[in-house]
């Protein structure tokens, strides 16, 4: 009898698990991104381990980040983003500054380091574009002011991760010079290559008639600008989604999206799935189970304190108190982001083992719980989301450009 391929039967109980527990979940009106993360908790090491090539997993859901952002940038061109950039970024500087500050002040009741407490504060003020994307078009606000300027600022806080990985890399003493200078020449270009983005009207794509007419040579092409522009970022030191992101808004300027949209679609929807699976992989049941009033405290606290300094800043932006208080609901979570910053601080021995395993427990837990905590507060804006004809208040009105 041929010998049956390990990877096969993983991908077969893996989808099999995923969707028996996204059909129950969907049957309570859940969102189907915490029924991917359970599969992970359920399939991966720490569970039943019927999943045990956890690296693949990972470099699956990785992928589907860098084709998440890709389509962000598809979605959301930097003509748009302009046109929010008070609040993109402002409000993301300030909640950064904030971020630090709070941690500062919890860390000196500890004694923490200085390495320490910017790491922290650095994780702690980055929010997750996968989830709130999610649950902006769940919603169906995602194209309204709100769902326009929460996007805003995510897309500034995933463009802020390449600055945040240069301080702390740079904390490291072993770290190389030429690294470095690396990520100081990548900034430089991406900010060069926006400058020229915004400069043009419209780019041509060359061979863009033939890819017209072929749809595999439209896959391929697709494949090539996403992941080109990824392969470049990531030759430069700095996180690969942002080079996706940047191969998205150049499509965006193009365009010429619709076959982008055709035939990558489907490929991000199941790779993202995988991405918020390897999430509920990382978490360990023991590890939780031995250390849940701590990680219970840290979580309600994250989610009290996010809430509060996000509604902060838009209402400091001019937006009433509900929709405020919504809005920082919505960024209330630590981000997908934050694991690259937790593994950077842990190489450079800023944390212990047990601050790398506290802050995984953490940054999963808040993504875990994030639709339910959002839940809570959308009860208050039932009202004003998805009114037919009506818009009773300007932050969620569509916005038509």
């Amino acid at each position: 009898m041929a010998s049956i391929d390990p990877y096969l039967i993983s991908f077969v109980l893996l989808s099999f698990v995923a969707l028996v527990i996204g059909i129950f979940l969907r049957h309570l009106k859940q969102p189907i991104v915490i029924g991917y993360i359970i599969t992970g908790v359920v399939v991966g090491p720490y569970g039943l381990a019927l999943v045990k090539d956890q690296d693949t997993i990972s470099a699956l859901g990785s992928i589907g980040v860098i084709l998440l952002l890709f389509f962000v940038g598809i979605e959301f061109p930097i003509s748009r983003i302009v046109d929010h950039w008070k609040i993109a970024i402002i409000g993301t500087l300030f909640q950064i500054i904030l971020s630090l500050g709070m941690v500062f002040i919890f860390g000196s009741f500890f004694d923490w380091s200085r390495a320490t407490i910017i790491l922290i504060g650095f994780v702690i003020s980055l929010s997750s574009t996968a989830v709130v994307l999610k649950i902006l078009e769940n919603m169906g606000i995602l194209y309204t002011k709100l769902g326009r300027d929460t996007l805003s600022m995510l897309l500034m806080q995933d463009l802020a991760v390449a600055p945040m990985l240069i301080i702390l890399t740079s904390i490291d003493k072993s770290l190389k010079i030429n690294d470095f200078i690396l990520q100081l020449l990548g900034i430089l270009l991406i900010a060069g290559f926006v400058f020229w983005l915004l400069k043009k009207k419209e780019i041509r794509l060359p061979l863009k008639d033939k890819l017209k007419m072929d749809h595999e040579f439209q896959l391929l092409g697709a494949f090539i600008l996403c992941f080109g522009f990824a392969f470049i970022t990531g030759l430069l030191q700095l996180s690969t989604a942002l080079g996706a992101f940047l191969a998205g808004i150049f499509i965006a300027t193009t365009k010429d999206t619709k076959w982008v949209h055709d035939h990558l679609t489907s490929f991000k929807t199941l790779l993202v799935a995988f991405f918020f699976v390897s999430i509920g992989m990382l978490i360990d049941i023991s590890f939780l189970i031995e250390n849940y009033m701590l990680i219970a405290w840290l979580v309600l606290t994250l989610f009290l304190l996010k809430t509060f300094v996000n509604a902060l800043i838009f209402r400091w932006f001019g937006e009433s108190w509900r929709c405020s208080v919504y809005a920082g609901a919505l960024l209330s979570q630590i981000g997908e982001f934050s694991f690259l910053l937790a593994a950077a601080g842990f190489n450079s021995n800023i944390i212990s083992s047990f601050g790398y395993h506290l802050t995984i427990a953490v940054i999963s837990i808040s993504m875990l719980l994030s639709p339910f905590w959002i839940a809570v507060f959308s009860r208050f804006v039932r009202d004003y989301l998805k009114t037919p004809g009506v818009c009773l208040d300007r932050c969620f009105c569509e916005v038509k450009n």
